[in-house]
């Protein structure tokens, strides 16, 4: 029992220090952040699958009219919403029937009708029947017309940076998909370059702001130095659209972006000069839940479809397991360090309370400690990373996110364990998508509209 308790805390403690030092840029050359205009800019589509956003979908249409990104198409995919999601839609662009035709390569629900913005030309809009977002975006690549292809979330900003990092990125031919930088959109200042704010935020929000820091600035950025990215995320991912088309688009499952990164991954296997990679300075914004309940709900969403994936590529991550870093991070790092760990760890907890042991105390107080200690050495490491990619939080800040790094240490990671543990097992009992509500709240765009 105790080496199988030192096997699991060395395990949790492996990563994250091998992660917190491999994202440090002590040893990578920076780019320039800003870059001149390229001579060439590779065609990019964005895909927007839509499903009852009308609270939300104002925000989404403003910020794509203000990108100065020539060669764009915008395509919002309303997937079957009930609500006024198309009515804003057209309010907003004046939509007109579009004749194009889409390429028939990929499986989707039926399409019934394609229009075209009357007033920004780039912009279009597919209606069509439900079928659930990895659906809606095979429909949406269907009738894309570019090289790249970019897919957000109905409640993501997209800077207007972004595109020209993705364009000068997608220059070297051997990167067939990336994932950009995802901040919280409730953070976000009027002014682009003026970093982050958590004035009028709640504990929650401030929280997951940290929680994504270091999701991105420490581990995608590692994952992905060492080969190892095995999550795009939903809200913001980059692919060559022929990849895509290769690997049959989506799967209708609860964790789309997980599985269309495992299947490049798995397409690309062997092929030492092609990777997946991450972009810090393409960046977007991301509405995320405000109260408990939805927090909930999208957690425990995000690990019934890591469950999904663990379970539909078994094959893949085995075979792999000491040849591929997908594989061996994914079993080792996600799975069992961060997911059968939890059960594990907690049983000793309880195990050893219930027996009165003399060693609980210890147990919990060396544990505590741990968690204090190395919870904010992870924190003050991803809050230095967004400071180096030009994403820091004011000086007016400093008292709320002290609160919120003890709040983050002793309480979210608590909650989210709780997630873990018991996403793990719903899984297997129900497999519902569970929708977070949109605040109806709207957010400013950053640039003036294109011309």
């Amino acid at each position: 029992m105790k080496y199988a308790v030192l096997f699991f805390f060395c395990l949790s403690i492996a990563f994250p220090i091998l992660h917190s030092f491999n994202c440090l840029p002590f040893f990578h050359k920076r780019k320039r952040r800003y870059r001149p205009k390229p001579i060439f800019e590779k065609s990019v589509s964005v895909l927007i699958p839509c499903f009852n956003e009308e609270k939300i979908i104002t925000t989404s249409v403003e910020n794509m009219k203000t990108l100065t990104y020539t060669s764009l198409e915008i395509i919002y995919i309303n997937d079957g919403s009930t609500d006024d999601t198309l009515g804003k839609l057209d309010e907003h662009l004046q939509l007109k029937k579009s004749t194009r035709i889409p390429l028939s390569q990929l499986k989707h629900k039926r399409a019934i009708q394609f229009y075209q913005s009357e007033l920004y030309p780039n912009i279009y809009v597919l209606d069509k029947m439900n079928g659930g977002k990895a659906d809606a975006l095979n429909a949406g690549i269907e009738y894309s017309s570019n090289e790249l292809v970019v897919t957000l979330d109905a409640d993501t900003i997209m800077t207007d940076h972004s595109l020209p990092a993705i364009n000068e990125t997608f220059e070297e031919q051997n990167v067939v998909a990336a994932g950009g930088m995802v901040h919280v959109l409730q953070t976000k200042t009027k002014n682009p370059f003026s970093g982050l704010t958590l004035r009028g935020t709640n504990l929650l929000i401030r929280a997951q702001a940290l929680d994504f820091l270091r999701a991105f600035y420490i581990t995608k950025v590692s994952h992905a130095r060492l080969g190892a990215l095995s999550i795009i995320s939903g809200a913001f991912g980059i692919f060559r659209k022929k990849v895509l088309l290769s690997v049959g688009g989506y799967r209708a499952t609860i964790g789309e972006d997980i599985d269309i990164t495992l299947k490049i991954q798995r397409h690309i296997a062997g092929q030492k000069d092609k990777k997946v990679t991450f972009i810090p300075d393409a960046v977007c914004y991301t509405e995320l839940p405000e109260n408990i309940w939805d927090l909930f709900k999208q957690r425990i969403r995000w690990q019934k479809a890591f469950i999904d994936c663990v379970i539909h590529f078994r094959s893949f991550l085995g075979k792999n397991l000491f040849r591929s870093p997908v594989s061996f991070f994914y079993i080792f790092e996600a799975f069992i360090s961060g997911t059968l760990a939890v059960y594990f760890m907690t049983s000793i907890f309880v195990v050893d309370g219930f027996a009165l042991h003399s060693s609980i105390l210890e147990y919990v107080l060396i544990y505590v400690l741990y968690i204090f200690i190395f919870g904010l050495v992870y924190d003050m490491v991803a809050i230095g990373m967004g400071e180096y990619y030009g994403y820091a939080f004011q000086e007016k800040d400093t008292y709320p996110l002290l609160v919120t790094i003890l709040f983050d240490i002793f309480i979210f990671r608590m909650v989210t364990m709780a997630c873990v543990a018991y996403g793990s097992i719903a899984y297997f009992f129900n497999r519902d998508w569970n929708k977070v509500s949109r605040t109806g709240r709207e957010y400013q765009a950053d640039s003036r509209p294109a011309a």
